[in-house]
């Protein structure tokens, strides 16, 4: 039986009952079912990974060398990380189904302290996995453009890297999922589930259709630059195989979190990690790797077999169904704003709900930042930038979810995590391997961040806190009434 810190402490730790009690009074939409829920998942997990990111790690750059058709072991690799987080995260959400996400079950498991460092840590992450998708969407309407003849000037449609001054077409990608998520949860739930019945059918199409154009002489050699820029290459393709855990931010407007959130979890990963594994097999064989396209490689390698109809074809869909990783994203990014300051680490402007029961201040806010770095950031920065904040916050929700199984093993579990310790411990030494696998200026640019996010929290966060006795917020919770019930 553990005690639980003095309330002066940063290790404070936030009560599961309190947590309820909260959801209770946000005011939040509760309308996404198992399917919605699982079609988050799956919105967030499918997308820039297959269209763009495979092509970029098969390919190589100016600064890592192409893994070839063993960009296949790459997802493996990532993915079998994500699995055993997964099912943390799976664990946690039958526990506790609060917006917050991994911010949330550090703060229960790990401590006040341990939960701002993984909140901090997110906002940045969900941010820029926004911007990541919006570029990788920016290089499929390109293609598209192209095969009519279009070809907009680079100054206006790519990146510094590329030669533009600014990437208008992910601008204003951001700017369109920034406002289809502020119309609301239930109208973004029925787009997410369409969205991805469109998407799934588009990458089934895609295999189907490329199986006939594979050349086998391409798989030869399938590990051209050896295991090391695998290993690497799984460090950037890690952005492919999560996104369940954005999903799990949206665990308060589930209409039984409970139950719903850990089966949506786990489905949503094993459908990613199929259709991940056929897709890439698929690519890699239609196309020398050295000639497929980074930016947009399933429309590069139907055009190099005479096919550029459907190149156009998939241009079009690709960048409706990698939409919804954005929109997932971002969900995301707002709910964990949005919790953060309902528990008085930021200020409280942040978590007004409007008369839909969104956030949209902080959606808004969310979205124009995703719009700035989509708009003059090369997808490599970005995509580091990302999957370094994630694989922290996979290594603090592996390790909370052994520290909790221990210190409340009598806690309602609606989902129990097969094999403990071992299964979370993988994950967080995957994660570990994957982060030393990252550039040291990422290394830097993310201790920045971190840095600047406990001066806030010192500043700001720590006085401020619903758990500190001595905050002007400390009654909110016992002052608040119970909100109306909202529409189901």
């Amino acid at each position: 039986m553990s005690t639980q810190p003095n309330k002066q402490s940063v290790w404070r730790r936030k009560p599961i009952a309190e947590m309820e009690l909260e959801s209770k009074k946000s005011g939040l939409q509760k309308s996404l079912g198992l399917w919605q829920l699982t079609a988050i998942g799956v919105g967030g997990i499918i997308g820039v990974g297959i269209f763009s990111l495979a092509g970029l790690v098969a390919h190589g750059d100016e600064t890592h060398p192409g893994v070839g058709p063993a960009v296949l072991f790459s997802f493996l690799i990532a993915g079998l990380a994500s699995a055993a987080a997964a099912l943390s995260y799976a664990e946690f959400a039958g526990m506790i189904p609060r917006a917050g996400s991994a911010y949330t079950y550090g703060y229960v498991a790990l401590g006040e302290l341990i939960g701002w460092f993984i909140g901090w840590d997110l906002l940045l992450e969900y941010i820029a996995i926004v911007a990541v998708v919006a570029i990788g969407i920016s290089g499929y309407i390109n293609a598209f453009l192209g095969g009519f003849g279009v070809q907009l000037p680079d100054s206006i449609s790519a990146t510094a890297d590329s030669g533009g001054v600014v990437n208008l077409p992910a601008i204003l990608v951001c700017l369109l999922v920034t406002w289809i998520l502020g119309r609301g949860t239930k109208a973004f739930g029925r787009f997410e589930l369409v969205a991805v019945g469109i998407k799934i059918l588009l990458i089934l199409f895609i295999i189907g259709l490329g199986i006939f154009y594979i050349d086998t002489n391409n798989y030869d050699p399938f590990m051209p630059s050896g295991f090391g820029p695998v290993l690497t290459g799984a460090a950037t393709v890690f952005f492919a195989v999560f996104g369940y855990d954005a999903m799990s931010t949206a665990a308060e407007e589930a209409t039984d979190g409970k139950k719903h959130m850990p089966k949506a979890i786990i489905y949503s990963l094993v459908v990613a990690m199929v259709l991940y594994v056929a897709a890439t097999l698929v690519l890699t064989g239609m196309q020398n790797y050295t000639a497929i396209d980074p930016t947009a490689g399933f429309a590069s390698a139907f055009t190099g077999v005479g096919l550029p109809v459907v190149a156009s074809i998939i241009s079009v869909f690709a960048v409706v169904s990698i939409l919804t990783v954005m929109l997932t994203f971002l969900l995301g990014v707002s709910r964990v704003w949005f919790s953060m300051s309902r528990d008085g680490l930021l200020p409280k402007w942040f978590s007004k709900v409007d008369r839909r029961g969104t956030p949209k201040r902080v959606t808004w806010i969310a979205g124009l930042g995703a719009a700035f770095l989509a708009g003059v950031f090369p997808i490599r920065l970005v995509a580091d930038l990302t999957n370094i904040g994630i694989l922290a916050a996979f290594v603090v929700v592996c390790v909370a979810v052994i520290v909790f199984r221990y210190t409340k093993p009598e806690a309602p579990r609606t989902f129990r995590l097969p094999f403990m310790p071992v299964v979370p411990a993988i994950g967080a030494l995957f994660s570990l391997l994957l982060i030393w696998q990252l550039s040291w200026d990422t290394h830097l640019r993310f201790v920045v961040w971190l840095v600047i996010g406990l001066v806030i929290y010192f500043v700001y966060g720590r006085k401020h806190s619903l758990m500190n006795p001595d905050s002007p917020r400390h009654a909110e919770l016992e002052d608040t009434p119970d909100p109306q019930p909202g529409p189901k």
